[in-house]
């Protein structure tokens, strides 16, 4: 080491001589004015060739930037003048025991227009139907309905239709799920392909026939395993009208626990897929299976262009009142909209299901004679025990009565003389067989009926869209337009009851390992596609694209695809069986591996100072990923950094967050002797902490190593890790361990001191710049905060309770929640090991219990990042048996019986607690947040995935954690819940003051987030990617920073996706990005606090051209949300305007 310091200074004092003596040299050249110009004694070449020399010295020295910064840290140790922070100071320990750091001291701003303020607390447009209100109406009890056992008996007049036929468009249909008893590949190979292969030959036999198909991830795969003759029989198919693609989705999402992130990328890969192989755009939603329904699904729908849209499984109780009222068609729009621009057409089924004995209208018994599959000698028979009956001349006539009775009466539930009836099931028309019985005897039923002028009927195959269109034109109004009277109904249908107290809340939780991947994987996928983007269109920009590893969009392809294919309603939702959820598993793994890959391609391009050193080596990657995954249900291990004495160790971060980032980073290192610096080589701040593999058990060769940084948006920085002697920079953590029993001692590793002491009963506390949190001495788990600004402590006591399940009949299972009544306290023998860890940077409690570990930290730094507290539970109840652990909240808030949770993230909805309801109904989804507030503070609890919520007593907030199911719960599945993972929870629980004059808009039927709120949800979902450069032999060629923004994003906008958009090969990208933001509404009615980067709001202005650094704009076009329709392209330089909640789409040229 010694030698080494010595050479290098050696060194650089060599190289200054020799640039000091050139630097003399040329001083002589001078020309001195006072002599006579004779051409001097230096001729005019040798000038140029020593300006030429310099100008190679120049290069020189900016390759060899980093030996000088070598030499320039060598220095530094060797003076030991002790290495200065940014600011120029050392942290130290205040009089009262917190750390005091310094901080680049960078002044930042709020600067959040009034205008963009107003959206929040002004006036909506008005609804007929607020699902709040029908809520607050219902009695929710279930009287016998007679035949329709849910609804009520219908009656109609005989004469009704005489002066307006009715007209019944029978749609046939197969609803097949891309994975849930099988696997999506065995299905296809099993089913679905002899679906779509009888569905060419059979629609062609007859133009009359119709037929729906909706999964395109099924379709597809059909389609690239036929010849070019099937091909063009299906494309004859769609383009006559007989096949009708609806929704178009890659999936039927689950519409409870899918993110928008994911539930737009799976409707744009489907929308995709047909716009690039069919030329064909879908205008009709058909979500017959989906567990209850969210409003953020119509939004989608309508941004992408489609007019109307169908529901099926939404609360039986809700269904009755809507059918009594006419209200099953209706305009949905979204509670925030101020006027209609959001309305979309929507249809609710009214019956039960959507198989044949419950969609002919409201008597099954009736209905299942009419489903022919069912006739005698198949397989499939009907359990009210009346079968079928083919349909010849001589009962053609009765079986068309009977039936006609069953579509007037459905048509009664609505307001038009049009009905629908859906004719289809799971996986149905797999067999030549089934499309005869089906097709050949309704169409007698229709050609006797059509014929009978008595009957006053015309009845029809038709797609969906042939249904709505005869809706629209009976109504006299424009497709997708409001018809006169019908209702505007505002609201989601959560949580979904299909009979009795049978209520479907379990799967918000059920399998929360995937729904914990899921997200992770979402999250590289974004980052992946916009580093993409901007690697491509930087090498298309310098004239390298044919240097630049392009066909990483086909591992971009695989991921939008196994994202795609887990948003399916038995995919996230966790109900599939245990074999097809480790193939979704294995997808989402492959995916997340091959992400990464193009993260570390794109940055390895991008932070290269000079981009002719860039050299791709298929086989030998420049950066390795942050972390690894053993196995598909494995948590992931961090990437340890090997330092060494020989040289630096350099370290790319990338932050996926459209703002700038000033926060924590963790890295582990193989020594204590570790100091950070950033590029221009100043030293940071580190924390040095243990890692620990026991509760009390230190590792002696990993070592944590924390470090403040700043980081640019969606940008790459580069840090440079030295094994060096101890810095005054470098600290280490002060670590407490709290026991209980005697016999237990911990092991500390030299130089990491460690204490332990007997646990007292004595609150104990945390404190950072903005936090203080009080802990009880008993269970090591939170019990207050403190914010620094407020005087008053707000109780918030973390509790952990157990739910059990019915002990008789009913029990709970993967889709339901059917607890034994309340939740007991979660209680175990010995009382738990808690370690307190604190530091200049970080301060934490971790309490271990036997089936948890949960660890509470405070980061000290300002800004986001140092304004909430991170919240990680890792659960493990593998050795349970009908039990679901929930983590519980219990404040001094006074919340009521009102709290709100999230829709998909995209936005908040009010909810109330019921004591009419079972306590099972009063749990929601929480895909991203769920909050409680009063007319002092709100507490948002803040979520990296999906689980499900509840607040079931003023002040409280709890959330099902994990759920272990012994049975099956008869809704198809036929296994349990056993598959149990250790799984990791990650939360963010952030407490804020809401100023006066707040008061008012809590009664209303919106809510939103404020400004931290949205921006603590961001950098809990996009976590830091940290990728340590492989050591070369030859070296590192010189780095720096990647900021690819050039102008900052207005701070209430997000960037969605920066999405390349395909060529007419399916695994290149053609030259346009498809640019998709989010202008998210606001809540300035928290107080603001300093979010660490400048945060402005344009009233949803925005310059698209003057946004990305050395980039040309050459293209700006509006595009729908999918990328199917576009509007007429602006000029580069126009400003894009976005109204609060708006998402919009733009087609972008970047060169």
């Amino acid at each position: 080491m010694k030698l080494r310091k010595q050479v290098t200074v050696c060194g650089g004092a060599i190289f200054c001589v020799a640039v000091f003596s050139l630097y003399l040299m040329l001083d002589r050249v001078q020309v001195d004015p006072a002599r006579p110009q004779t051409g001097g004694n230096f001729p005019r070449s040798q000038i140029s060739v020593l300006q030429n020399r310099i100008e190679q010295l120049e290069q020189l020295l900016e390759e060899n930037h980093q030996i000088i910064s070598h030499i320039k840290d060598s220095v530094m140790e060797l003076t030991d003048t002790g290495a200065v922070s940014p600011s120029g100071h050392l942290p130290f320990k205040s009089a009262n025991g917190s750390w005091v750091l310094p901080f680049d001291g960078r002044p930042t701003f709020l600067a959040v227009k009034p205008q963009d303020c107003q959206f929040a607390v002004g006036s909506r447009g008005q609804t007929d139907l607020q699902m709040l209100d029908v809520y607050s109406l219902l009695k929710f009890d279930n009287p016998d309905g007679g035949v329709w056992k849910q609804g009520f008996e219908i009656t109609y007049e005989e004469g009704e239709w005489d002066k307006e036929p009715l007209q019944v468009f029978v749609v046939p249909h197969s609803h097949n799920d891309p994975g849930w008893i099988k696997t999506f590949d065995k299905y296809f190979t099993d089913q679905t392909q002899h679906i779509l292969n009888n569905l060419v030959v059979k629609l062609a036999e007859d133009p009359r026939r119709k037929f729906i198909w909706s999964e395109i991830s099924f379709f597809s795969k059909w389609w690239e395993s036929v010849d070019a003759q099937k091909q063009e029989a299906m494309r004859k198919l769609i383009l006559g009208g007989q096949l009708e693609i609806v929704t178009g989705g890659w999936v039927m999402t689950d519409e409870a626990n899918a993110h928008y992130f994911a539930m737009i990328d799976q409707l744009i890969e489907g929308h995709q897929w047909l716009e690039r192989n069919l030329g064909i755009t879908p205008s009709t939603g058909w979500a017959i299976d989906p567990f209850g329904h969210s409003a953020t699904m119509p939004y989608l729908l309508k941004r992408a262009n489609l007019t109307s849209m169908l529901i099926q499984r939404v609360h039986y109780s809700i269904k009755k009142h809507f059918a009594s009222t006419q209200s099953l068609e209706f305009m949905w729009r979204q509670a925030w909209d101020p006027a209609s621009g959001t309305d979309i057409f929507c249809h609710m089924m009214p019956f039960y299901s959507y198989d044949v004995p419950h969609t002919c209208g409201p008597d099954p018994k009736i209905c299942c004679q009419f489903d022919f599959k069912r006739l005698p000698g198949g397989r499939v028979n009907c359990p009210w025990k009346v079968p079928p009956k083919a349909v010849v001349d001589t009962n053609v006539a009765e079986r068309a009565h009977l039936l006609l009775d069953q579509y007037r009466k459905k048509s009664k539930l609505f307001r038009s003389k049009v009905v629908l009836i859906p004719l289809g099931d799971d996986f149905r028309y797999d067999k030549a067989l089934e499309w005869d019985q089906q097709f050949i005897n309704y169409q007698k039923l229709f050609d006797y009926m059509n014929s009978q002028p008595e009957m006053h009927v015309q009845a029809q195959f038709g797609t969906l869209t042939d249904y709505f269109n005869a809706v629209y034109k009976a109504n006299g109004v424009a497709q997708g337009s409001r018809p006169p009277q019908y209702p505007v109904l505002s609201g989601d249908f959560f949580a979904y009851a299909d009979r009795e107290d049978h209520y479907w809340t379990g799967y918000f939780t059920s399998r929360p390992f995937y729904k914990s991947l899921d997200r992770v994987v979402e999250s590289h996928l974004r980052g992946a596609e916009i580093l993409y983007s901007l690697a491509v269109a930087n090498a298309r920009h310098a004239g390298m694209e044919g240097r630049y590893p392009v066909s990483d969009y086909a591992l971009l392809v695989d991921a939008r695809q196994s994202v795609g294919l887990f948003q399916h309603h038995d995919g996230i939702t966790g109900t599939a069986k245990e074999n097809v959820v480790t193939d979704y598993g294995n997808k989402l793994l492959r995916s997340l591996i091959g992400l990464k890959r193009v993260i570390i391609n794109a940055a390895h391009f991008l932070v290269m100072k000079n981009k002719e050193f860039y050299r791709f080596y298929q086989t030998e990657s420049f950066l390795e990923t942050d972390d690894r995954r053993a196995t598909q249900d494995s948590l992931p291990q961090r990437t340890l950094i090997e330092l060494d004495p020989a040289g630096p160790r350099y370290l790319v971060l990338f932050n996926p967050v459209e703002q700038e980032r000033l926060c924590v980073v963790t890295m582990l290192v193989n020594t204590v002797k570790v100091r950070v610096l950033t590029e221009d080589g100043q030293t940071l701040p580190v924390q040095l902490s243990a890692q620990w593999s026991s509760s009390t058990q230190m590792s002696a060769e990993v070592f944590e190593a924390s470090f403040m940084v700043r980081l640019p948006p969606l940008g790459l920085a580069v840090f440079h890790l030295y094994d060096s002697p101890d810095s005054p920079m470098t600290l280490r953590s002060d670590t407490l361990l709290r026991l209980a029993g005697q016999g237990v001692s911990a092991q500390a590793v030299d130089p990491l001191p460690v204490r332990s002491q007997q646990a007292d009963p004595q609150t104990f506390y945390i404190t950072s710049q903005s936090l203080t949190l009080g802990f009880s001495g008993t269970t090591g788990l939170l019990e207050s905060i403190r914010r620094k600004d407020d005087p008053q402590e707000v109780k918030v006591q973390m509790q952990f309770v157990t739910y059990g399940t019915r002990p008789s009949k009913d029990k709970s299972g993967a889709y339901l929640f059917l607890p034994d009544g309340k939740a007991k306290p979660y209680n175990q023998k010995e009382p738990p090991v808690v370690r307190v860890v604190e530091g200049p940077l970080f301060s934490e409690v971790v309490a271990h219990y036997q089936h948890f570990q949960q660890t509470i930290r405070i980061h000290n730094i300002p800004g986001v990042d140092g304004l909430s507290i991170d919240l990680t539970t890792v659960v493990d109840i593998r050795d349970q048996s009908n039990k679901e652990l929930a983590m519980r909240l219990v404040t001094d808030i006074q919340s009521g019986d009102v709290f709100y949770t999230d829709l998909n993230g995209f936005q908040m909805q009010p909810r109330h607690h019921y004591l009419k309801l079972p306590l099972q109904a009063n749990f929601y989804p929480m895909p991203s947040q769920a909050y409680i507030q009063d007319s002092h503070h709100r507490l948002t609890l803040h979520t990296a995935q999906s689980l499900g919520v509840s607040s079931l007593e003023n002040g409280q907030l709890e959330v099902i954690m994990d759920r272990r199911m012994m049975q099956d719960d008869n809704r198809g599945l036929g296994q349990g819940l056993k598959d149990n993972k250790k799984t990791a929870n990650r939360f963010r629980l952030l407490l804020e003051r809401r100023s006066t004059g707040n008061k008012m808009t809590d009664s209303g039927a919106t809510s939103f987030p404020s400004l931290l709120s949205h921006m603590t949800s961001a950098i809990l979902n996009h976590e830091i990617l940290a990728l340590p450069v492989l050591p070369k032999k030859r070296g590192v060629p010189a780095l720096q920073t990647f900021a690819p923004l050039k102008s900052s994003l207005p701070c209430d906008f997000h960037l969605l996706n920066l999405r390349s958009i395909q060529s007419q090969d399916p695994h290149a990208p053609s030259p346009y990005t498809a640019l998709i933001l989010h202008r998210q509404g606001l809540d300035c009615g928290l107080e603001a606090q300093n979010l660490g980067f400048n945060c402005t709001t344009t009233e949803g202005q925005l310059g698209v051209s003057g946004l990305f650094r050395n980039l040309d704009l050459h293209l700006l076009q509006p595009m729908s949300l999918t990328l199917m329709h576009s509007s007429t392209p602006l000029a580069n330089d126009s400003t894009v305007n976005l109204d609060p909640m708006e998402i919009s789409a733009f087609k972008l040229k970047l060169h």
